[in-house]
């Protein structure tokens, strides 16, 4: 979910200020789809206020934030946060080993007493 161009850094952003930035591309979202606030809150199954008040960055549940995003057809912005757990560099170089071929000489051929029936 890529917000405003210009912001770099959530961990120094205030909570009401990142509010704030995703009402506005909530309504940045809306309005590129041409659709009312009243439209909106129909499709999310919710009260044309509570769009408003999402889209003036003030708190929400997180239920009507889901139904704002399913109203303007952008669920696939979860997908940021709802991705599977990252493999760690370590385990990845433990994995890697694991289906590592080394190159090695000739396999040396059985010598009768192994191969002794």
């Amino acid at each position: 979910m890529t917000l405003s161009t210009d912001i770099n850094n959530w961990h120094g952003m205030s909570d009401p200020a990142i509010l704030k930035e995703i009402g506005q591309k909530l309504k940045a979202f809306r309005l590129q789809k041409n659709i009312t606030q009243e439209e909106i809150a129909e499709r999310a199954g919710l009260n044309r206020v509570t769009i408003g008040e999402i889209e003036k960055g003030r708190p929400a549940s997180l239920l009507s934030f889901i139904q704002v995003l399913r109203g303007l057809d952008k669920l696939d912005l979860l997908n940021a946060i709802t991705a599977g757990p990252a493999v760690s560099p370590i385990q990845m170089a433990k994995l890697q080993k694991k289906a590592r071929k080394r190159a090695s000489a000739t396999p040396k051929p059985a010598s009768n007493k192994e191969t002794a029936w």
